[in-house]
């Protein structure tokens, strides 16, 4: 059970490192505005096709960044779970077992 609970807590912490390397992209208006997160969720790039820089398209261009962002973070999501999935897999853990992070 202690070494169980040992690899547990080693899968946990690199778990977490990886969290970090993910990244996920969205993008809506048909590509006018893409997002990328981290695992984190931390915004780390983005991008405004320059078609959108006109003053009366800032209300569009506001609710596409937000639809971007929203569709990113989802992703992310995904991604983590999949990996938790992934490297908990081994240890015989219930299959919808919520980890503490």
């Amino acid at each position: 059970m202690m070494k169980q609970a040992k690899q547990m807590q080693e899968q946990m912490g690199s778990l977490q490192e990886q969290i970090v390397d993910i990244e996920a992209v969205a993008s809506s208006g048909g590509g006018l505005v893409t997002v990328t997160l981290n695992g984190k969720g931390e915004l780390k790039g983005l991008k405004i096709d320059p078609s959108m820089l006109k003053e009366e398209e800032a209300e569009i261009l506001e609710d596409l960044i937000m639809a971007a962002h929203t569709e990113a973070k989802a992703k992310v999501e995904i991604l983590i779970q999949e990996k938790t999935q992934e490297l908990m897999g081994g240890l015989g853990l219930p299959a919808d077992m919520k980890l503490p992070f």
